[in-house]
């Protein structure tokens, strides 16, 4: 019997424990060591990189790694009301983040911003009245489990809004 040296499986076996990184998918293994590390870097040290001040209102989203077109961009959400001081410390979180991986990791921020969360409650609980038709909303109100009658009309709330 001959062996295969062309196939997609591993060459060789091993007896015990791989290690995880010999287990991923090679297109994985490409974005972990792209994106990933320096993503959830940033996600574990956000307090120190911002501040306690900064670390109240806003959080990473995303990373853009550079290519020929673009630079290195980290987008970070933040709340509404508190972009000017986002904007003013821009560059002292460029400085950080940069120091804290030991080269130059980020050349540009965007900021998102969004809105309170305590606004986006109390709109949902204003929405929440008709918000099916009325031969559905019988049948679900006659549904005993207190759950599963508020996962459909949760559920009905999203059709309505597509």
């Amino acid at each position: 019997m001959q062996y295969k040296k062309d196939t997609k499986q591993r060459n060789a076996s091993f007896q015990g424990l791989r290690s995880f990184r010999d287990t991923l998918p090679k297109n994985i293994k490409k974005i972990i060591n792209k994106k990933g590390h320096i993503y959830s870097e940033t996600l574990n040290n956000w307090k120190y990189i911002v501040g306690e001040k900064l670390f109240k209102f806003c959080y990473p989203k995303s990373f853009k790694n550079s290519n020929r077109f673009g630079s290195s961009t980290l987008v970070i959400m933040v709340k509404r009301g508190h972009e000017v001081d986002m904007e003013y410390s821009k560059k002292e979180i460029m400085d950080k983040m940069n120091g804290f991986f030991g080269y130059s990791v980020v050349e540009k921020l965007k900021f998102i911003s969004f809105d309170n969360d305590l606004k986006i409650e109390s709109h949902k609980i204003d929405t929440k009245k008709n918000v099916t038709i009325n031969k559905y909303q019988n049948q679900i109100d006659s549904v005993k489990n207190d759950k599963i009658k508020k996962s459909l009309i949760e559920l009905t709330k999203v059709f309505k809004q597509k």
